[in-house]
């Protein structure tokens, strides 16, 4: 049986013989071939190379052609910054100061989009038949955000009627960005959006359950299985995005698996996730993977059930842990046995935390996965940032990645549940929510003296 046969008798609730597996190798696939992540997502040859490699080397069931969620944004004028060994980051936002609805919906023709079909259309006729290929799209909440900013956290509480225009402005665009996909010979359209998680389920009814409800049944309708992909801890939101009917919900190591599949089980969706990006794939060794995707294994029921990292790969992940992973997955009871005895070691740094009850004015802590790779985290920083303009120097703000073993042992020392997150003197004010502006300022001023 091919991989894609798997997937297929997963999305279609069939028995198998064995999880499918399904990495998210996004810029991640140019570091196989020494390609930096700009030359990746830029050159079509480069990755396509790219592509064939992962195949290669991690022998997928399914496979992502690009993970980027910045395409549609940057045809609608946002500014892009581009770097080494991370997909762009949004950085300028047209709708920052305007509460116009656009009406440009982005052509075939424009921007990245013909490099992304013609790489989906070469890469389906020599993997096609054997791999679940993946089109990945910016979700419509993502998508607003990138167009309007931090405001539209605010607008959300003060001008609803244009949040529900300017979502349905991007839906628009998200069902335009699958019909590309699926004519280009995508399996599975994966709607990633990474800001549902920053939003509560009172918010998501009201603004989100009609836009993703609306874009899945068109999915539906194409004969196409969808992935409803979300980062960071979206909990809270886990049901209310079962009750938009998606074939799968996608999440990272924020979520606890287990307890999110009973709700996913409960509504026979097919729940994708989540091996941790940092802690495991990029930092751990070939053991540390191996033995958490048995440990899942041996926690989860394996129904309804593909394993995948919990987000995009960070570019540096050691080939040799990914292909654990593969081997894991296929050789369930043979890896059982290799690692039974091994236990992970526990990150030991020493880190000093400030003196949070004696500082002279308000520090604002922002812990990241990554704010140059995860739109939550991007958004979170940028909210806090924003502060400056009415503080300026009375406050001081620092980020902490969730990228070094340093910054790890910090928000383990201060107890750092969930990412995004900001703290204020020591203190989380704001866990996988960004504030709206006013909310933001009412907590900094409990700390000016």
């Amino acid at each position: 049986m091919t991989g894609k046969q798997l997937l297929k008798k997963v999305f279609n609730k069939e028995e198998t013989s064995r999880v499918p597996w399904v990495p998210f190798a996004g810029v991640h696939a140019g570091s196989l071939k020494g390609y930096s992540a700009e030359e990746v997502l830029k050159d079509s040859n480069k990755l396509l190379s790219s592509l064939e490699e992962v195949k290669k080397l991690y022998n997928p069931d399914g496979m992502p052609i690009i993970f980027d969620l910045q395409i549609e944004a940057e045809i609608l004028d946002c500014e892009l910054k581009w770097g080494k060994d991370s997909p762009p980051t949004v950085i300028s936002h047209p709708l920052a100061d305007s509460t116009e609805i656009p009406d440009k919906i982005p052509g075939k023709d424009e921007g990245r989009i013909p490099l992304v079909l013609e790489v989906m259309q070469e890469f389906k006729k020599t993997a096609g038949e054997e791999v679940a290929l993946y089109g990945l799209l910016c979700g419509p909440f993502t998508l607003a955000s990138h167009l309007r900013g931090t405001a539209l956290f605010t607008d959300m509480i003060d001008d609803s009627k244009y949040v529900e225009d300017l979502l349905a402005y991007t839906t628009e665009i998200a069902i335009k960005m699958a019909s590309y996909y699926i004519e280009a010979g995508m399996d599975v359209i994966a709607v990633v959006d990474p800001m549902v998680s920053q939003i509560s389920p009172v918010h998501f009814r009201q603004f989100l359950h009609s836009p993703f409800k609306s874009l899945f049944d068109y999915l539906a309708s194409q004969g196409v299985s969808s992935s409803f992909f979300v980062c960071g801890d979206a909990t809270k939101n886990i049901e209310e995005m079962c009750l938009t009917e998606p074939d799968c919900i996608s999440v990272d190591e924020n979520i606890d698996l287990k307890e999110a599949k009973k709700i996913t089980d409960q509504h026979d969706i097919v729940i994708g996730g989540n091996i941790p990006l940092t802690t495991v794939m990029l930092l751990g060794n070939q053991q540390d993977n191996m033995k958490y995707v048995i440990d899942l294994l041996d926690t989860v029921s394996t129904e309804n059930l593909i394993l995948s990292p919990g987000c995009d790969m960070p570019y540096d992940v050691p080939p040799e842990n990914v292909i654990a992973i593969s081997q894991a997955v296929r050789e369930v009871d043979q890896t059982r046995e290799m690692i039974k005895k091994y236990e992970k070691k526990e990150i030991q740094i020493d880190v000093q935390l400030p003196d949070y009850d004696n500082l002279e004015k308000p520090l604002l802590e922002v812990f990241t996965l990554d704010s140059d790779t995860c739109a939550a985290c991007t958004y979170m920083k940028e909210a806090a940032l924003a502060a400056k303009d009415k503080y300026g120097d009375d406050i001081e703000i620092n980020e902490y990645k969730y990228t070094s073993e340093k910054n790890i042992a910090r928000m383990q020392k201060l107890g750092v549940k969930n990412l995004p997150s900001l703290y204020i003197n020591g203190e989380l004010k704001f866990s996988s929510l960004v504030p709206a502006r006013d909310d933001l300022y009412e907590a900094i001023e409990e700390y000016v003296k």
